[in-house]
Parts: structure tokens; sequence; C-alpha cells
């Protein structure tokens, strides 16, 4: 079945996860396989997810990537060796195409949400194309930004919610936006993790309160999200990158489980 098809399985859920970047040449395997084997128990549909290197960073020495063509040469091994299909995020136009060779979905980040030229180009590779609400830009306004990437005679869009700033340090998830989103006729996702960030802390390090993420993901499901965005890591302390909002990679399993079970119960409010 098509991979865009394949994520519009009402019946159930889909899951974009795995580490905030690729930090070595090991940790992503062991992420992968894990997460592989979940899904497969539990008939989840699944994205690998993983970013190649991080461009948005407060800190010119925070930790940006291996490599370009080292980490998206292990998202590619990744997608081989596990036959999943894998997501990465761009930066600029000039990364589409070199990123398309080893994905499967081209992701554009919230902060780049408005970007015309990087949305174009990630548009004309064919490849899925799932853009980031920003932070400041209401629900409403995302059916210019897939407007852009339909004008380029790509259909397959997805859509994601991050929270919305509330203030400096804070973000609020607006749950009427997965419905409000959803009308431009596209899958809907819910990112459970980057939503909890405490962004523009003074030590250059967005915190984060990964005690709400079942709480976020829980809500998410009941208003019908097509799609649940998180990130793990089997040891969210030393992470890299997003530590301090990641889900412990031994938690996952519980939490989807139980996301199963409210969508099962939402599936007979229909």
């Amino acid at each position: 079945m098509d991979l865009y098809k394949k994520l519009q399985n009402k019946d159930t859920f889909f899951l974009l996860a795995g580490p905030c970047v690729i930090e070595n040449e090991t940790m992503p395997f062991e992420i992968a396989q894990t997460l592989t084997d979940i899904t497969k128990r539990l008939n989840i549909p699944f994205v690998f997810k993983a970013s190649y290197r991080k461009a948005n960073r407060s800190k010119a020495d925070s930790f940006s990537g291996i490599g370009d063509k080292k980490a998206l040469s292990i998202l590619g091994e990744i997608r081989d060796k596990f036959a999943v299909p894998v997501v990465t995020d761009i930066h600029s136009a000039g990364e589409a195409e070199m990123a398309a060779e080893y994905v499967d979905i081209l992701q554009i980040p919230a902060f780049l949400c408005r970007q015309t030229d990087i949305i174009t180009a990630a548009a004309k590779t064919g490849k899925i194309v799932n853009i980031k609400k920003g932070q400041f830009l209401s629900a409403e306004s995302m059916k210019y930004v897939c407007e852009k990437v339909s004008d380029c005679g790509n259909d397959k869009i997805m859509l994601t919610d991050r929270g919305t700033f509330f203030g400096y340090q804070d973000l609020v998830v607006d749950m009427r936006s997965i419905p409000i989103m959803q009308q431009n006729n596209v899958p809907v996702i819910m990112d459970i993790t980057h939503s909890l960030q405490k962004p523009n802390q003074s030590a250059g390090v967005s915190g984060g309160d990964p005690s709400m993420i079942a709480t976020i993901a829980k809500a998410a499901i009941a208003v019908g999200a097509d799609g649940i965005f998180m990130e793990t890591h089997p040891d969210c302390k030393n992470a890299k990158s997003d530590g301090k909002n990641m889900l412990p990679l031994d938690e996952v399993e519980q939490l989807l489980s139980n996301l199963l079970i409210l969508k099962q119960a939402v599936n007979k409010l229909k």
C-alpha cells in the first residue's frame, strides 16, 4: 500500500518517533529496533524520525550533528534494515533533493513553515511533506502552507501541531488546532514532546515538562489526531539535543498501549 494512504487509516493512529538527532553510529539503530518491535506488536503504522542536523540552536556550541552525509546514510540504512519509512527535517531549499535520496518524508520545521522556497523545494521532490505549524501561527493560516505544496503538483501533505507561544518561555496546546487543520483534508499530527518545551531559557538550552507527555497525547487522540509525533531516547538526561522534553524509550510501549485503548473508545463514538 502507498505510504501516504497507509497513514490515512482512520481506524488507528500512526507514529512518527525517534531521537531528536543522529548522535552517533549506534544509538539510532538501538532506538529503531525497539520502536519497530513495539509498533509491530501493537500494529501501529510507524515512521522512524531523526534529524540529520540541527540548525535551530540558541547557542553556537550546541550539538548540531555528526555530518550531513554520514547522518543521512544512517537514516538510509535504518530504512533498509528495518523496512520502515523515515522522516527527517530540512533547513534550506538546497537540502531537499539531498535528503530526499535517503528518506520518505521531508519535514519542514515550525520556525520555517512560512519559507516558500523551502516548502516548494520539498514539494517538488515528490516526497510526502510534513509541515510543523509555527508556534507563532494560527491553525487557520496553515491552509496557505498546504496550498504552496499542492500548487507544485504534490498532494501528499501532513501538518503537525507543536504548541503555540505563551509568553517568551512557555507553550500552550490548543486542541482546536487539530480539527481546524484537518479541514485541509490532510493527516494532522500532534507533537507530544516539543509541545512541552520551555523555550528561551537563560542557560541557552530549552527546558521541558515530560510529565505532561501522556496528557497531551491522550487529549490529541481524544479529539481525533491522525498521528502522534514524539522524540524518545534510552538515556534522556544525556541526550545531545532536547533531552529535557523527550519520553524515555522504556516508557513508549505503555503509552502507545494506552493510546490504542483510547482510540478504540473514540472510534465507537463516531
